[in-house]
Parts: C-alpha cells; sequence; structure tokens
C-alpha cells in the first residue's frame, strides 16, 4: 500500500505504552488463547483474543476509558456526547458513569436493541436519530455545540486509538511468535492501534483489516475503488460509510492489505466460533475469521491472531444465524412433496423418513394455495438430518418411492 510518514506521528508506541498504563485497573486484559479446532480446519495456528470477554462484551473500552481520563475538570463538568452503532456507546457510557461524567449516546435506527438497552442501563442518556453513523455525526455536532458536550468520537482520535492499540501490546505479549494479525476495519481506530503496536514491535508482522463487502468504506479509500455501499449487514459494528482522517492515514502507512467477506461467510464464522469455541462473537467480532475461512491459502501453515471485538448480538439473530446454517449445511432443509390427497400418503412419508433416519420438525398441508389437480395436495415438511450425504440419501428414497420432492 501507499506509505505517508506523517502518520507516524498520530499516534506511537509511547501513546499505546502510555494508554496501557492509564486502563489496567479499570479494563480487562483478556486471553489470547489457540484453537486448536479452527487452526485445524484454516490449515494455520489461530489465536483468538477474546475482546468479547470484556465487560461490556467489546474492545470499545479501552479508547473510550482512555479519551474519558484526558478530560479536564471542567469538560467532566459539562460531559460528553458519542455516536455509536452501540459498541463505543456503551464503552463511554459505562466508564463515564464509573467517572462520575454525564454521557448522551446518539444512535442510528435499527441499532440492536441489546445495545440500546445496554447503553441505557449504564445511565446515558440515549437519542436513536439518523440512519446511518454518519447522520448521527451531523446531528452531534449541532447537539454537542448546543450544550456545550464534549465529542468521544468513536475512532478517529489519537486517544482512542492508543487505547485500542493496547490489544496489540497484549496479542504480542502473550504469543510473541505471531505472524499476522487479521482486524475487522469499521471507521478504522482498532486497526490503527493495533498496527501501530504491532509494527513497532515486530516490524515483520503482517495486518490484514477485513470490511463488510456491503460496506467497503477503507478498502475503496485504500485502493481506490468504489465499490456501493449499501444494506443491511450482519456486522453493524463496521458498517462506517466513512474512515477518519486519521486513521486512513495509518491504515495507508501500516495495514498490509484489506479482505472482504460476505454475508454469508461472516454467518458462517458467528455460527462456527459458537459451536466450536463455545463463545457468542457478533458480526463484527467475527469477520476476521470469516476472512481467513475464505482465503486459507493466504493464512496456510503461518501464526494467525484474531480480534474475537464484541458479543452483543440479539438473541433472535443468535437464532437466526444458527438456523441458516444448518439449511447450509443441509442438516434443516424444507422440502415440498406433490402427493395424491388420501388416507396414508402422510404415513407413507412419515414412515419411508423414519427408517432414512430424518427427523421431521414441522409439517403443512396446502390443497388450497396450488396449482396442483383437486386431487392432489402439496406436503411441505422441514426435516432435520445429518448432513448434506444424509440428506442426499433421504431424498433418493423419497424420489425412489414415487414422490416427486423440491427443496423449497
Amino acid at each position: 500500500m501507499p506509505q505517508d510518514s506523517s502518520a507516524q506521528a498520530a499516534v506511537t508506541l509511547a501513546d499505546i505504552r502510555r494508554a496501557a498504563a492509564v486502563i489496567r485497573d479499570s479494563v480487562l486484559v483478556t486471553v489470547c488463547n489457540e484453537s486448536r479446532t479452527l487452526g485445524a480446519i484454516c490449515g494455520c495456528r489461530l489465536f483468538l483474543k477474546f475482546e468479547n470477554l470484556q465487560f461490556t462484551a467489546t474492545f470499545k473500552e479501552r479508547g473510550a476509558l482512555n479519551r474519558l481520563h484526558a478530560l479536564s475538570p471542567d469538560q467532566r463538568k459539562r460531559g460528553v456526547i458519542a455516536m455509536s452503532a452501540g459498541n463505543h456507546a456503551q464503552g463511554v457510557a459505562y466508564h463515564a458513569k464509573r467517572l462520575g461524567v454525564p454521557a448522551t449516546i446518539v444512535m442510528p435506527i435499527g441499532t440492536p436493541m441489546v445495545k440500546i438497552e445496554n447503553t441505557r442501563r449504564h445511565g446515558a442518556e440515549v437519542i436513536i436519530t439518523g440512519q446511518t453513523l454518519e447522520e448521527c455525526f451531523a446531528f452531534v455536532g449541532t447537539y454537542a455545540a448546543e450544550h456545550g458536550l464534549i465529542l468521544i468520537h468513536p475512532y478517529d482520535d489519537p486517544l482512542i486509538i492508543a487505547g485500542q492499540g493496547t490489544i496489540g501490546l497484549e496479542m504480542l505479549e502473550a504469543v510473541p511468535d505471531l505472524d499476522i494479525l487479521v482486524v475487522p476495519i469499521g471507521g478504522g481506530g482498532l486497526i490503527s492501534g493495533i498496527a501501530t503496536a504491532a509494527k513497532a514491535l515486530k516490524p515483520s508482522i503482517q495486518v490484514i483489516g477485513v470490511q463488510a463487502r456491503l460496506y467497503p468504506s477503507m478498502y475503496n479509500t485504500i485502493r481506490g475503488e468504489q465499490l456501493p455501499m449499501r444494506g443491511d449487514t450482519l456486522a453493524e459494528g463496521i458498517a462506517v460509510k466513512a474512515p477518519g482522517q486519521i486513521t486512513t492515514k495509518i491504515c495507508r502507512t501500516l495495514v498490509d492489505d484489506i479482505l472482504l467477506v460476505s454475508e454469508d461467510q461472516i454467518e458462517r464464522a458467528v455460527a462456527m466460533l459458537i459451536s466450536i469455541e463455545k463463545t457468542v462473537v457478533e458480526g463484527a467480532g467475527a469477520a476476521g475469521l470469516a476472512a481467513v475461512l475464505a482465503t486459507p491459502e493466504r493464512f496456510a501453515g503461518r501464526n494467525v491472531g484474531l480480534v474475537l471485538t464484541g458479543g452483543n448480538i440479539d438473541t433472535r439473530l443468535i437464532a437466526s444465524v444458527l438456523t441458516r446454517e444448518l439449511a447450509r449445511e443441509g442438516r434443516l432443509t424444507q422440502l415440498a412433496l406433490d402427493i395424491v390427497d388420501r388416507p396414508g400418503q402422510l404415513a407413507a412419508v412419515s414412515i419411508l423418513l423414519a427408517e432414512a433416519g430424518a427427523n421431521i420438525i414441522e409439517v403443512s398441508h396446502q390443497r388450497t394455495f396450488s396449482d396442483l389437480p383437486a386431487k392432489a395436495t402439496l406436503l411441505e415438511l422441514v426435516i432435520e438430518t445429518r448432513d448434506r450425504a444424509h440428506l442426499e440419501d433421504v431424498l433418493a428414497r423419497l424420489g425412489a418411492a414415487g414422490f416427486v420432492v423440491r427443496e423449497s
């Protein structure tokens, strides 16, 4: 990537070490453990930094606390304001309450309810407005001026960046042999801090950024591309349409590459972390694993560090992600069968499925709203099978018995 030496002055290793001293007694030094199972699947040694285990379930506490500590007595009395899709909000709200600083948080419409409620629980005033962080920022500027509040920016602030960079210090202290760090990118504060620390401590290390394919803002800025940004992403924590100015300069200098991941890949990573590591991670937090799973050749045989940035995901979304992953794996399938509308047909299908070892989850008969003949009916089933091969065997048995079957 193009180099920009001016970025070096924005945040230094010394700044990050000072931030580590500031937050030491109030922010958890999370574990950085090897996942042998995920590593075997990906073909590398994989080390996970469990930032989802912070008190607010997000790394954002680090930068927020470092910035809050720098407020003057007068600024603390006046209070702070922040805009956030959720995790920065919780970090600011929690530590502002600890320090006795009034906090107002502006969150975009559509922010997961778990993040809104957690922010309120920490004592902050929450304002919901705007469809994006950019629209929130426009509101924040006016509101802060009217009420004399101090802005705590979610990413484009040297103190925020330095706070997030403490993760890089901890990862290399825990695993000095790391070859590659894979870090999600929204506005760029996290990867800017980690890259600053990591490259200063170990210049040979690679730092790879990851963005959701629906929101490739830093990717576009660095590469000069114009990929569209739109839609709802599971990784709403990194759905930022415009990266920071400071973070962009640092990324140009220190980030080796940026990868894009699809929604299916993010969902798969969330599901795998739950099923294998027994840890709940939101979409943005799973983006790093999604990138490694999508391009294993890029990381083969290397020591790779991933940051599980947060665990604030609605339980409804978890259920949806897990169910959709079961469907992709062929373990949960919806079938449509055209059957003759006479007694015993449903029983015949049920017996056949039982003999094949498939479990029936849902059953529905549709006689009216179909284009089948009057003496026929549409039988819709949701069945559970062991895997894709087992599903194919079940479909073959149904076909051999004379049933016309469609996956729907």
